[in-house]
């Protein structure tokens, strides 16, 4: 049998969805698309794509001996609807590929069985990468077949949807390429119209900055004001342009079992996630993506959807965060309280925490009440879920 077809049976029964062949040698129109979104500075706190920008520029800029990338797709096709999830409002909402165990973990493990297979059946050098590496794994994917970069910019399958997680090998052997999979949006628009804060400035462009995945995550201080009420229940990224894409109707549901989702992870009472301490999180959320996040930035998106929550009950969540050791945790615990109680309550709270703290950001939040005391009209709201 051929590498290329025994290389795809051998991904296959190690349960990858999805397997394709690229030449690395080919131009690379990805790394300047690459040095406009990092000279726009649409990349945010996300400081490492600027300081890797030499090594993503190609993949013979990261490893020059590579001949080959055979980039391998798993799903994770949820059996929820995520946008149905929106509407729990008193549950905090963990977006699809988080409420599991990390899939860098899963895929890295497969990833090396299969480089070591074809090392054994070609004696070439291998390097396998997932996405924390220095590689651009979605335009290498369409380069290999898999899917297209759609108007999102995530890769869209036309078996899988938008429910795909990559991991690439880089190899010196020369195997046979794949074709390029060529674009099947068409006109559709449904993933630009359906988000929450309009993050894409144009099909095929991503503002990080304005992304609720890149905010809930990867974004360091408090959320600005303006993306707070487009949050609404979602305290760990943000699935609605993918869970919208037409494709998705031909994905089945994942059945990878070390990828299974764990409901408690998926949804659970607001008040129970803003009472964790570091070492409740750190429990919670062991070997799951989110633990990288760290606790507070975590507390604080619970806190805005909180706030998002108009449950006066939640209320005493956030009242109880005033005091937190984090600064970041308190300033959302204030905008939750100015978003949930009377004007009386919230005149003697300020009176008494405003000059006591000692963090300028979180005096701010205080100080911005009572002249901000809603932002729920600053973006525009989403379409509800269908």
């Amino acid at each position: 049998m051929p590498i290329p077809e025994a290389l795809r049976a051998q991904a296959k029964a190690l349960g990858f969805d999805a397997c394709g062949i690229a030449d690395v040698r080919l131009p690379w129109p990805a790394g300047a698309r690459l040095e406009q979104f990092l000279a726009a500075g649409r990349h945010g706190d996300m400081h490492w794509l600027a300081e890797t920008q030499a090594r993503r520029a190609h993949p013979q800029a990261l490893w020059p001996e590579a001949r080959s990338a055979i980039l391998l797709g798993m799903s994770y096709a949820p059996a929820h609807d995520p946008l149905a999830l929106l509407l729990r409002h008193e549950q905090g909402l963990l977006s699809a590929y988080a409420a599991r165990r990390d899939y860098h973990e899963v895929i890295k493990g497969r990833l090396k069985q299969l480089a070591q297979w074809l090392v054994s059946q070609t004696i070439s050098g291998v390097k396998v990468f997932v996405d924390t590496a220095p590689l651009m794994e979605k335009p290498l994917a369409q380069a290999a077949g898999l899917g297209w970069q759609g108007k999102h910019t995530n890769l869209v399958s036309r078996q899988h949807g938008s429910w795909l997680l990559l991991g690439a090998i880089l190899t010196t052997a020369e195997l046979a390429p794949d074709a390029n999979e060529a674009d099947h949006c068409g006109q559709c628009r449904a993933c630009l119209d359906i988000c929450p804060t309009q993050a894409f400035p144009a099909p095929y462009q991503l503002d990080a900055r304005r992304c609720i995945a890149y905010l809930t995550i990867e974004h360091a201080g408090p959320i600005p004001r303006e993306f707070r009420a487009a949050m609404g229940n979602r305290v760990f990224g943000c699935d609605d342009c993918l869970a919208v894409c037409p494709w998705n109707k031909f994905a089945q549901v994942s059945t990878q079992a070390k990828l299974a989702i764990s409901a408690d992870l998926l949804l659970a009472p607001l008040e129970a996630l803003a009472a964790l301490d570091d070492a409740a999180f750190r429990a919670r959320f062991a070997g799951t993506p989110v633990k990288r996040t760290g606790r507070d930035r975590f507390v604080r998106n619970v806190l805005v959807a909180i706030a998002n929550s108009g449950e006066a009950r939640l209320a005493a969540s956030a009242l109880a965060r005033l005091t937190d050791g984090s600064a970041l945790v308190r300033g959302a615990a204030v905008w939750a309280c100015t978003q949930l109680l009377d004007p009386e309550t919230l005149t003697g709270l300020k009176t008494y925490f405003r000059d006591r703290e000692p963090d300028q950001a979180v005096r701010a939040e205080w100080d911005a009440w009572p002249d901000v005391t809603t932002m729920k009209d600053a973006v525009p709201a989403r379409p509800s879920p269908a």
